[in-house]
């Protein structure tokens, strides 16, 4: 492969690397930090997402994550009310 194929397919690359760094960037329009206690124990977890709800729900749920064993233990720990919310990016 000559020298001048490289460099354009190295481009290219660099090019569709950047599209894809830059769009999956954008998808993160707000950002919330919750905190959740279940059973004794509290943890606080941020998360991003392209709606209000979607950010919020990766949130708790990745907080219940670290407070919960099992399926049955996470939906009930996904449905206990958030000790607090606080925006970071709205």
């Amino acid at each position: 492969m000559s020298n001048q194929i490289k460099v354009i397919i190295g481009i290219v690359v660099a090019v569709l690397l950047g599209v894809v760094i830059y769009s999956t960037m954008g998808l993160a329009q707000f950002e919330v930090e919750v905190c959740v206690t279940y059973k004794g124990k509290s943890e606080c977890r941020t998360a991003a997402g392209a709606t209000k709800e979607e950010a919020l729900r990766t949130a708790a749920d990745n907080a219940c994550a670290f407070l919960s064993s099992g399926r049955t233990d996470s939906m009930a720990c996904g449905r206990t009310e958030p000790d607090s919310v606080r925006w970071i990016k709205e």
